[in-house]
């Protein structure tokens, strides 16, 4: 069955309070509605074509992850991915089916909490500088895409356009508390080490991920999307190999496309061309299956 992606998302009656590069976020009073459409976007600009059932991934990967890891942290998740849709919203429910997720309101930290197992980015940026990545110093020797001896908390700010910028935790700690940066700190590692350890005998290796974290009711809640493609970065094991760049389950070959072509990465975004979108929906596809061993 062909799908076509699904780029804008509108609920006649219930208010849309945020539209962001791929979620739509709508008002349900005491809750919110977060939508993933199949928008993609590269170099801070969305592409005008998408990837069919993108949003469906980036939302049953989340459903997974929110499962495996509610014994660390709770959640901002209010129903289950299996949960039907509340009354008022069951008149869009084939808009809604496979991409929805019903959550609490909370108010996020100002803090990206990144966390890097591997040397990669511009983490292997830095290093080749100053051998250190966000100040934390590293052994010498390391080559791309290194397996770092213990993974570390690199945080960032939120941006809410253009680039997130990397912080110190002494930064990070100074903008949230030092309890706080502490317990997101240590919760992000254990997240990040059973998350690991768990993809890496389903052939994946997470080199790095970031978490958001938000609080409602002086509770600390794991919120927004949870290792998915777009919030990590993702390498088959069977083709890793340190010393090089690596192949990915995300928007590489759409990267790969853009850097090919007269583009200066900034608006108006080029369309993708057709095999660049199918070859791009597969890997989405085969991240999800392998992670949870079921397909779509």
């Amino acid at each position: 069955m062909r799908h076509e992606p699904v780029l804008q998302i509108d609920l006649p009656g219930i208010r849309k309070v945020k539209s962001g590069k791929v979620r739509e976020i709508f008002d349900l009073g005491d809750r919110l509605l977060l939508v993933a459409t199949d928008r993609i976007s590269a170099f801070d600009c969305v592409m005008p074509n998408g990837i069919p059932r993108k949003g469906e991934v980036l939302t049953q990967i989340s459903h997974f992850w929110f499962d495996q890891m509610e014994s660390i942290v709770p959640n901002h998740r209010l129903q289950r991915a299996a949960d039907p849709l509340p009354p008022d919203l069951e008149p869009f429910a084939d808009q809604l089916a496979g991409r929805s997720m019903i959550v609490r309101k909370a108010r996020p930290l100002p803090v990206e909490c990144v966390v890097r197992g591997y040397l990669a980015g511009s983490g292997w940026k830095e290093y080749r500088a100053y051998q250190t990545v966000c100040g934390i110093s590293l052994p010498a020797g390391l080559t791309e895409s290194a397996e770092l001896p213990e993974p570390i908390f690199t945080p960032s700010t939120k941006a809410e356009t253009g680039h997130d910028e990397n912080i110190s935790f002494d930064e990070a700690a100074q903008g949230i508390g030092l309890a706080l940066a502490e317990r997101v700190r240590d919760v992000s590692l254990r997240l990040y080490r059973q998350a690991r350890a768990y993809a890496r005998r389903r052939g994946i290796l997470i080199a790095d991920t970031k978490f958001e974290f938000g609080e409602a009711g002086g509770q600390l809640l794991l919120i927004d999307e949870v290792l998915t493609p777009d919030s990590s970065r993702f390498w088959p094991a069977d083709q890793y190999q340190p010393g090089r760049s690596q192949r990915s389950f995300d928007k590489q070959f759409v990267r790969d496309y853009l850097e090919t072509i007269d583009w200066n990465k900034t608006p108006p975004a080029p369309a993708l061309p057709a095999d660049v979108v199918q070859k791009t929906q597969a890997k989405y596809l085969e991240a999800f299956q392998r992670l949870t061993g079921r397909e779509l």
